[in-house]
This record gives C-alpha cells, sequence and structure tokens, in this order.
C-alpha cells in the first residue's frame, strides 16, 4: 500500500516520537510508554503493508507469466 497508507504510517511514528519525547522531558512515563506503543504499531502496520505489497507483486507475476 504505497502512497497516503506510507505517510499516515509515518505520521503515527512521528506522533508516537514526540509523545515519547514529551513524556521523557516531562518524566511522564505514561506518556513515554503511549508515545513508544504508537510507534510500535505503526512500524507493525508498515510491516503488513510490505507483506501485502510483495505478495500482490508475487500475484501479479505469476498471472503475468500464464499470459
Amino acid at each position: 500500500m504505497a502512497g497516503s497508507e506510507d505517510n499516515n504510517h509515518t505520521g503515527e511514528k512521528l506522533v508516537g516520537k514526540v509523545k515519547e519525547g514529551l513524556g521523557n522531558l516531562t518524566g511522564n512515563d505514561k506518556l513515554k510508554a503511549e508515545g513508544q506503543t504508537d510507534q510500535a504499531k505503526a512500524s507493525a502496520k508498515q510491516g503488513v503493508d510490505d507483506v501485502k505489497d510483495a505478495a500482490h507483486g508475487v500475484a501479479d507475476s505469476l498471472r503475468n507469466d500464464k499470459h
């Protein structure tokens, strides 16, 4: 899933980094952990999208080889 999905995951990671940084700065462990969680979720979503893209590429290649 290229384009807007990639930008969305990047935005989610950025928000997570900001939360983590603010948590570090203020000593707020809950905010820090929330930021780390947001970053991990965004990375996981990006990984899933990368696998989907690869699977679509393989499927397209197989279809093209049959013709």
